[in-house]
């Protein structure tokens, strides 16, 4: 199982023929760019649409969430720019759902403070990433399997112990902490074509949004 995630990861960031690589400074550019641009439509969903799911069946967003998450998850496997972006708003736009309904519990300090930590937390992390690429690059496996067990110890304590630890929150800003350097790293020696760069921007997005998820329910315990 393990082997033919790391297959498709690793298919996900080919260059196929006739997809024309772009310079160093627009590929990042683009990754930026994509970046900046679903943190902006989630803080425009979060203005514009606060309290508007909070009368909606629970279940019906939870589902409604797992199946978008699914389609963006298998559109940004794509080879082209184009359909993978849309793959990263079916990510997006649910995430900013959840986040309306979530962020009002917090307060505006706290998502403040949380929103400083973990861009702090994001910039280190793409600075060790480019100082030791070839450290992070043999991350990837390692992190892969702590994620499982993280996953699974969590669901146990939740469904069947009855109990949210603190320490899994900790733990879950390190793992996703780690895999910001492992997926800046890997941005950085894979072909850079536009579709690659979307989706390098798509795995930093998903690794920056956990981490302030979880920074939030640090903050909030104290």
């Amino acid at each position: 199982m393990a082997g033919n995630l790391t297959q498709n990861k690793q298919m996900r960031f080919e260059n196929p023929a006739g997809s024309r690589q772009i310079s160093e400074r627009a590929y990042n550019l683009i990754i930026g760019g994509t970046l900046l641009y679903g943190f902006a439509v989630n803080a425009f969903m979060i203005q514009v649409f606060e309290g508007a799911f909070d009368n909606m069946n629970q279940w019906g967003l939870l589902i409604g969430y797992i199946v978008c998450i699914i389609i963006g998850a298998v559109l940004t496997r794509s080879q082209s720019g184009f359909i993978s972006f849309v793959g990263y708003n079916f990510i997006v736009v649910p995430l900013g759902v959840m986040l309306t309904i979530l962020l009002p519990y917090y307060g505006s300090e706290r998502v403040f403070d949380a929103v400083v930590i973990t861009g702090i937390i994001t910039l280190l992390m793409m600075i060790a990433a480019g100082a030791f690429p070839h450290i992070f690059l043999k991350m990837g496996r390692a992190l892969f399997f702590t994620l499982i067990a993280v996953f699974v110890v969590e669901l146990f304590c939740v469904f069947v112990n009855g109990r949210d630890f603190a320490v899994i929150d900790y733990v879950v800003v390190l793992l996703f902490s780690g895999y910001i350097g492992y997926d800046w790293a890997r941005a950085n020696v894979y072909p850079r074509t536009v579709n690659n760069a979307i989706d390098s921007a798509v795995d930093l997005y998903m690794d920056i949004i956990n981490i302030f998820i979880r920074i939030l329910s640090i903050l909030n315990r104290q």
